[in-house]
């Protein structure tokens, strides 16, 4: 009834007509199959990159710019350049978490330093009076950011325009006049210094710093192409037409707060940890005006142009520190330039240059295409 296999010390006996694999047979199909489904994903994800990402020059650009950002220090270990970079980073995230708010939604917001000075000044508190390290600090310090959004969304949400905007304003000069007040606690003018490092070495800390930029800035860009990202955008374009829908636009309005909150507090935590102090510096309206002007020389409502403008304006302002008197009017000028002559900012201007959109199905394309790649139909 049972015959043996050939091998019986590996495998005993088995039913006739049933012969088992051995375990080193076993082994072997487990080999073949795991080979097999690294080379399908290795299939799929080349069918991806030709389809979809090498099909468009600005997704060329992107990984472009995201291999570059990661390969810095294996071609160069200058601590400058690095710290230029990293800060490049942290400002990168919060010029793109105004655009969350205002460019999507066009709740204007002139006081967006409230949200990067709670970030920070909440990190360094702890850090220093509980003694939680920075991975716990930053983004229990975005929290708060996210309760500033709050305080700031709910009296904030019947203004609209200007009043708006100079109603945000004042909110970082209220806080700037606390921090003032109570000295022993934040420092008052000096701030608090002597918080914990983000990490150990000055790579480690731009890693961290471009890392999470980049994983932030692709959450963002993701909200945005969602369906609450359509909403935001309806209601910056029609908000009268999407509460007609049946849409509480209170609601959403708030969470762009909130959003726009977070990953602000988040770059405000990093900051304070990579600078070891956090000062009244992270309050001034010229922090929050700074950030309009990035946001607006890359291109509002994209998130990709206030992270590409920082990456472009703030190391050329470092740049520029060899001509101290003519640092501030180059960089007006330049500014001025782009502002006047690609008024919906500088990379969706490029971006138009080397790309046009279906008419039909909606669909990019790259320029030099007569027809498009999806549906055929003819490009203007």
């Amino acid at each position: 009834m049972f015959a043996p296999l050939r091998d019986k010390s590996l495998t005993g006996f088995a039913p006739k007509g049933m012969l088992f694999p051995s375990p080193l047979q076993a082994a072997g199909l487990s080999n073949g199959v795991d080979m097999d489904l690294i080379l399908f994903y290795l299939r799929k994800l080349f069918t991806v990159l030709k389809n979809e990402v090498l099909v468009l020059p600005s997704r060329v650009v992107v990984i472009l710019f995201f291999l570059i950002l990661l390969l810095l220090p294996v071609f160069t270990k200058d601590t400058y350049l690095l710290r230029i970079f990293t800060l490049t980073s942290i400002f990168a995230i919060l010029a793109a978490s105004w655009d969350l708010l205002s460019g999507f939604t066009g709740q204007m917001n002139f006081g967006h330093a409230l949200f990067f000075g709670v970030g920070a000044y909440g990190a360094a508190l702890l850090n220093k009076y509980v003694g939680i390290p920075p991975w716990g600090t930053i983004p229990l310090g975005a929290l708060g950011a996210v309760l500033a959004g709050l305080i700031i969304g709910v009296p904030c949400l019947r203004l609209r325009g200007t009043y708006l905007a100079l109603t945000t304003l004042a909110f970082p000069i209220i806080l700037m006049g606390i921090v003032f007040a109570l000295p022993d606690l934040t420092g008052g003018e000096l701030g608090i210094s002597g918080i914990a490092r983000l990490a150990g070495s000055r790579v480690a800390d731009y890693y961290i710093a471009v890392v999470v930029m980049l994983g932030l800035s692709t959450i963002m860009w993701k909200i945005t192409d969602s369906n609450t990202g359509i909403i935001f955008h309806a209601i910056r374009e029609d908000e009268l037409a999407v509460r007609a829908a049946g849409i509480n636009t209170t609601r959403y309005k708030l969470l762009a707060f909130c959003l726009s909150g977070f990953f602000a507090g988040i770059s405000g935590g990093l900051y304070a940890h990579f600078m070891r102090i956090a000062g009244p510096s992270t309050l001034e309206v010229s922090m929050s005006f700074t950030v309009v002007i990035w946001a607006i020389f890359g291109g509002i409502v994209t998130i990709y142009g206030p992270v590409g403008a920082v990456f472009i304006l703030f190391p050329l302002l470092e740049f520029m520190r060899f001509w101290q008197e003519y640092r501030t009017l180059m960089f007006a000028c330049v500014v001025l330039l782009i502002l006047l002559y690609m008024p919906d900012g500088l990379f969706r201007w490029l971006r138009d240059k080397i790309e046009k959109e279906c008419p039909r199905c909606k669909i990019r394309n790259i320029a030099t295409r007569d027809t498009c790649r999806v549906c055929t139909a003819p490009l203007d």
